[in-house]
């Protein structure tokens, strides 16, 4: 994800938002109060007045609320000065070199204090400044500055006091949608700076609760896209984000979010990017297997299978879900086959994908590449009896014309990897020298890992002691100037290379069958 071109495309879209005939009336205001600071280069110097400046206005307003508490006419001329200090603080987002000195000046704890300030106004013009001040500049050699100013915010508790004032805004209101927006921006830039905060948010407040609450709402919007990718990033690398989201009902909750595009496409380019982050949450949660266990009591695999079956936009998505879902999971397996399944993946299998503005080359074969990690799936998960049956005889109904599908599948990628590994032949002897262990992940990334999962279908439907299946291989074999030992090279170098990652038994599992798969080839 480009998250930097994402963001200016997002600040862009929220502008036109709430923009009054394309004139923006508070960025000019708040551009003639600033321009006369803004007009001199910020140094040390100017960056300590403004600090004390902002000192001065914060103190005056706490007295003027202590003193008056019940009569705001006696303290709204404290609060109007405390807004254009706000104001002004904004040029120092322009000088992030400057950030470790206002850490030692002190000036954090009370302006992130100011997000629970009783007037809301106050506390979304901070959060508005905070925006500025955490938007790193990705072109910047030094991040130091972004990073130092990170942890100073968090253990100031800014991310406990961003999602506390959340959750009295009401997006009704122009401006205070706006501050939802960027809240949810302060939070991306402090992730970029400080990839921890991803956890720390989602431990220390109710911030997945409240993402899970904003993209189930119908109606889309700016921010309902912005929430989505939110909590897309928060989910991408955490597994006890994925955990934790999975415990609030949020399996279900993405599932009741995907479902109304299950017979309807998104209107804008904007909200076909909003579903795809919904999808990439589904596929994050569908990790740890007690996700995938919520997923199937959802009724996910019926819901995917029904999406497929519509054709619309989110087709290629829900292939995508359903192979992360059925991956070492049989149960999702078993009910994919129960609730007739089959017919609609070996359909799309078949090639008869949907056609659209999406069906180009690399999105095709990312649908192929999916549905054939699909079907392996389907093998590892459903090992006996009359569902095992159902699967095997789609190899052999219409002539075996999966089996042809199969092969056109093994020839087209086993060439692409024959050629990559030439290429990095011809590159060693050109004194570019690469370990074992690049040459196999160069291969992979040129589809030997596809080219792995085709070789395991092809063990598993030949251990079926189907002659008809079995002829069938032989003669394609055959007719492409292969042979069996050409799948076995395959499965061999698989074999070799599985790890651990799911534990030593596992392993020795996986080994085990595919040494079954090269010994009965």
């Amino acid at each position: 994800m480009d998250n930097h071109h994402s963001k200016r495309k997002r600040e862009d879209q929220y502008d036109e938002a709430t923009t009054h005939n394309g004139v923006d009336l508070s960025l000019l205001e708040s551009l003639e109060q600033s321009s006369s600071a803004s007009a001199e280069p910020l140094d040390l110097r100017a960056a300590k007045k403004l600090v004390i400046s902002f000192e001065r206005r914060l103190r005056e307003n706490l007295e003027a609320r202590m003193k008056h508490p019940d009569l705001p006419d006696r303290f709204a001329d404290s609060e109007v000065a405390l807004h254009e200090e706000l104001d002004r603080l904004r040029t120092l987002a322009g000088a992030p070199e400057l950030y470790p000195d206002l850490i030692s000046l002190n000036l954090f704890p009370p302006l992130v204090g100011l997000l629970s300030h009783e007037n809301s106004d106050i506390a979304t013009d901070t959060v508005s400044l905070l925006s500025d001040l955490t938007d790193a500049d990705e072109d910047l050699d030094d991040l130091a500055p972004a990073i130092a100013l990170a942890d100073c915010l968090v253990e100031n508790n800014t991310l406990e006091l961003l999602v506390q004032n959340l959750t009295r805004l009401s997006e009704s209101d122009t401006d205070e949608a706006n501050a939802v927006h960027s809240t949810l921006a302060v939070i991306e830039n402090l992730i970029e700076v400080k990839p921890a905060v991803a956890e720390m948010v989602c431990e220390r407040t109710k911030l997945l609760r409240w993402l899970l609450s904003r993209i189930k709402t119908r109606e889309f919007d700016a921010n309902k896209q912005y929430a989505s990718e939110i909590l897309a990033i928060l989910l991408q690398n955490s597994v006890s984000n994925q955990k934790r989201f999975g415990q609030i009902n949020g399996v279900d909750g993405i599932l009741q979010a995907v479902s109304f595009y299950k017979s309807r496409d998104p209107k804008s380019s904007d909200e076909e990017e909003m579903l795809e982050n919904l999808f990439d949450c589904l596929c994050c949660l569908l990790m740890p297997v007690e996700n995938k266990e919520k997923f199937m009591k959802s009724e996910g695999v019926e819901l995917m299978i029904i999406i497929m079956k519509q054709k619309k936009t989110a087709y290629g998505s829900a292939i995508r879900a359903l192979d992360f879902a059925m991956t070492k999971y049989p149960p999702a397996c078993e009910r994919f086959v129960d609730v007739l399944g089959l017919k609609t993946v070996f359909s799309a299998f078949m090639g008869k994908l949907p056609i659209g503005k999406k069906n180009k080359e690399s999105y095709q074969e990312e649908l192929e590449e999916r549905l054939i990690s699909l079907i392996a799936s389907l093998f590892g998960g459903v090992t006996r009896g009359s569902r095992r049956d159902r699967l095997l005889s789609k190899f052999v109904e219409n002539e075996c014309e999966k089996i042809d599908r199969l092969m056109e599948f093994y020839i087209r990628y086993s060439d692409r990897v024959k050629a990559e590994t030439e290429r990095f032949n011809k590159l060693e002897l050109d004194d570019l020298e690469m370990d074992e262990d690049e040459r196999y992940i160069r291969k992979l990334e040129a589809g030997l890992y596809t080219l792995q999962l085709i070789a395991v279908i092809l063990g598993h439907i030949w251990t079926s002691d189907h002659p008809k299946i079995r002829a069938r291989i032989e003669l394609l074999l055959k007719q492409n100037k292969l042979s069996k030992e050409d799948v076995k090279d395959i499965l061999q170098e698989y074999h070799d290379n599985i790890g651990d990652s799911d534990g030593p038994e596992e392993k020795e599992r996986s080994q085990a069958q595919i040494q079954k798969f090269i010994s009965a080839l």
